[in-house]
């Protein structure tokens, strides 16, 4: 009898340890799996609503030029960001900031000293504009670096001048007198069409703005010409008879064009034309909003005034 007792007992003891063993081992997988199954679609509904909205960054990022809106959800200004030649290029622009901030346009002005940077800066959409260039070496930039920037409006031009340096005026110029001229191909032959306006020299016919010291015809006084850079020239007053100067350096080198130059370019001129300096955007962004104000600003009666009373005839309106 008691064999039997201790037998049961024996019995009753095994099956409660694994009736205990069973209960764990089924309980935490249970656990994991209803934890995995709950934080995955809160996981997914996180990622749903947070790609829409960095989606809508990008865009809004893309499109420069328009309102930003502010976090109570009023619309702030248009920022318009326009790289510029410090001289008189940014001088001009900060002239119509007021009156662009009356329209809700922020222009916010970037000065460069390149010509390179500013067009890639444009193409690349880290500047809405710029404005430091004329038509022919926007052509040429375009068609050497593949970039598709275009003229929104031309603001003014620098006019060539020819300024008086051991002799005084024209008439005065000895047989064989020395002219200073730049030597790349663009500003020697404006200083080459001013010396044929004026009666100096005569140049082929329709060589134009391609127009080299070869393509002299007639030098009735023998002019020797001193081809040095563009910004050498008003550096060599005291070596040439005349010097025949780009307006910008002409006002880097303390001349006026209106008081000391004894010719200078007219307004109507091929080479006036032609040299214009214009606000220049992407393809595509030339009828902005933002721009179109930005050029109407520039071209005002206000910006005529303040070009011809600043810069001395050293920088004239194209407008």
């Amino acid at each position: 009898m008691k064999k039997l007792t201790a037998l049961v007992l024996a019995l009753a003891l095994c099956l409660s340890l694994a009736a205990c063993g069973g209960s764990s081992s089924s309980d935490q997988p249970a656990a994991e799996e209803n934890t995995t199954e709950e934080a995955a679609p809160a996981e997914e509904t996180a990622a749903e609503e947070a790609a829409p909205a960095g989606e809508a960054a990008t865009e809004e990022e893309a499109q420069p030029g328009e309102a930003v809106e502010t976090e109570d959800g009023a619309s702030g200004d248009v920022v318009l960001k326009i790289a510029a030649s410090p001289t008189p290029h940014a001088e001009i622009l900060e002239q119509v900031k007021p009156v662009l901030a009356e329209q809700g346009i922020d222009l916010q002005i970037t000065e460069y000293t390149d010509y390179v940077v500013p067009n890639t800066a444009v193409e690349e959409g880290d500047e809405d504009a710029n404005y430091f260039q004329h038509g022919p070496y926007l052509e040429q930039f375009n068609a050497e670096n593949g970039t598709h920037l275009v003229s929104a409006g031309a603001i003014h031009y620098e006019p060539f001048g020819i300024y008086p340096c051991k002799t005084a005026s024209l008439d005065a110029l000895a047989d064989g007198a020395t002219v200073a001229v730049p030597n790349d191909v663009t500003n020697e032959a404006r200083a080459l069409l001013l010396l044929a306006d004026n009666g100096l020299i005569t140049l082929k016919e329709g060589v134009g703005l391609n127009a080299t010291t070869n393509d002299i015809v007639d030098n009735p006084k023998n002019l020797q010409f001193l081809e040095v850079e563009a910004a050498m020239v008003a550096n060599l007053t005291s070596e040439v008879d005349i010097a025949a100067i780009n307006g910008n350096y002409a006002l880097d080198a303390g001349f006026s064009s209106a008081a000391d130059a004894i010719a200078i370019e007219d307004a109507n001129s091929e080479a006036a034309q032609t040299y214009a300096n214009l606000i220049v955007v992407k393809e595509g962004n030339e009828e902005s909003p933002a721009i179109l104000a930005l050029v109407e600003a520039l071209q005002s009666e206000a910006v005529r005034e303040y070009i011809v009373n600043t810069y001395e005839g050293n920088v004239q309106p194209s407008f």
